[in-house]
């Protein structure tokens, strides 16, 4: 076992755990976080993607223990955010949900979107979510949610 300590969600969190468990086992195991899914388990379909010191990860792939001293943000650190508020809001404006399996990983990669990119276009929003896969939707929506979520948070700028 060993001693990790990460702030999840905003509360510090150490804990003694196997080298090998993945974060995203962590988080719903241990944290009872259920939000971030898991699919492949492989680090390609996004299903599990989180927010790690910032920036969007894998976290099928990431080792808790490679967390150590990090930042995490899974689906449920969101409230009262108003970018994330805003980013919710399209999509369901834009009907950009559907079965919702990939709808955690989704929201965290199109925050990074949005934040990170205020001038992406439709071909950077489609390359920017090439890792995160959603088997319903065929993507339109979703775009369509990240286009209008990021004129909206232009304009409340």
């Amino acid at each position: 076992m060993t001693s990790t300590t990460i702030s999840v969600n905003g509360r510090t969190v150490t804990a003694d755990v196997e080298p090998r468990l993945s974060l995203a086992d962590f988080l719903r195991e241990r944290e009872g976080l259920t939000g971030t899914h898991t699919a492949c388990e492989h680090g390609v379909c996004g299903a599990c993607t989180i927010m790690l010191d910032g920036r969007p990860a894998r976290s099928c792939i990431t080792l808790a223990v490679a967390a150590h001293g990090a930042e995490v943000r899974t689906v449920e650190g969101w409230g009262g955010d108003d970018v994330m508020a805003t980013i919710r809001e399209a999509f369901k404006r834009a009907h950009a949900v559907q079965c919702g399996y990939c709808t955690p990983g989704m929201l965290a990669t199109a925050y990074d979107i949005v934040t990170r990119l205020p001038d992406a276009d439709r071909d950077r929003i489609r390359l920017e979510l090439s890792g995160n896969l959603c088997r319903c939707t065929g993507y339109i929506g979703i775009v369509d949610a990240i286009e209008m979520a990021i004129a909206d948070v232009k304009v409340g700028s």
